[in-house]
């Protein structure tokens, strides 16, 4: 069995890094994953010194999480662009942060509703979405071929739609592109994303660990119905950066007394 380095999210009721950093640190935690939804953390906005300054403080370190909008298969060629731009531009800080994972989440797309079903447009114009596909992993290989960075894929509860399992086929052939497993995704879609993941298991690199039910996510863990300890065992034997990805700082030490009660931690 490997080792488990646990790690938190960014918490929206801690107003700086350092908040953050503080708490990361007295909880026993390893790194915080940086929300790249919130303003202080766009690529053109970043404090790259300071984080420099609380890896180092603290003994800590960070992955990136790219915003939850990012969109590789855009039709728009500006749009696409622009998102490649921010994808360059994160990999750079990554770099010199030493980050050993870039999370990004596989966009389903617009879909038009009509009467009796929906149809999805990456899935009408399916071979135009894949070649954009195709496009940013040759981007990414060149940006990454040469690091220590894994981008990976997170699932959202999508991977019943065959033009998005695709997609991310392609991106998984590349050597540094792996995937997220975030559980409580999973089961709050109703387990929808377990069969591509575990069809593709030895690409696990990074985990969102949260509890969940039939209705909630972002639960305290072992307070809803997923098997945590079966997860724990699939973290350990490939090795994963597991996020504790509870949303506030209470939830987040509840989840963490019950990893050290279970001698998990």
């Amino acid at each position: 069995m490997k080792h488990i380095i646990w790690g938190m999210p960014t918490l929206i009721e801690l107003n700086n890094i350092e908040a953050n950093v503080k708490l990361c640190k007295s909880l026993g935690l390893g790194f915080i994953e940086l929300n790249m939804n919130l303003p202080e953390y766009q690529p053109d906005r970043i404090d790259v010194e300071k984080l420099i300054y609380m890896k180092e403080k603290y003994n800590i370190f960070f992955t990136f999480h790219l915003p939850e909008e990012f969109d590789i298969g855009h039709f728009n060629e500006n749009v696409r662009t622009a998102y490649i731009k921010i994808f360059e531009e994160s990999v750079e800080i990554a770099k010199v942060l030493d980050v050993p994972v870039i999370n990004v989440h596989m966009n389903q797309g617009v879909y038009f509703t009509l009467p009796s079903n929906r149809v999805y447009l990456y899935k009408k114009y399916q071979e135009e979405y894949l070649d954009n596909i195709t496009k940013f992993k040759h981007i990414s290989n060149k940006l990454l071929k040469e690091s220590d960075i894994s981008l990976c894929i997170e699932n959202t509860g999508i991977y019943d739609m065959d033009y998005i399992t695709m997609a991310t086929d392609i991106l998984l052939q590349d050597n540094n592109i792996y995937l997220t497993w975030d559980i409580g995704h999973d089961r709050k879609s109703g387990n929808k994303d377990t069969k591509y993941i575990m069809d593709n298991i030895s690409k696990l690199r990074h985990m969102h660990f949260h509890d969940a039910n039939d209705t909630k996510d972002h639960l305290v863990l072992f307070t809803g119905d997923i098997n945590i300890y079966e997860k724990i065992n699939k973290a350990k034997k490939h090795g994963c950066y597991c996020v504790i990805e509870t949303k506030t700082a209470e939830t987040l030490k509840e989840s963490v007394e019950k990893l050290i009660k279970y001698d998990f931690f």
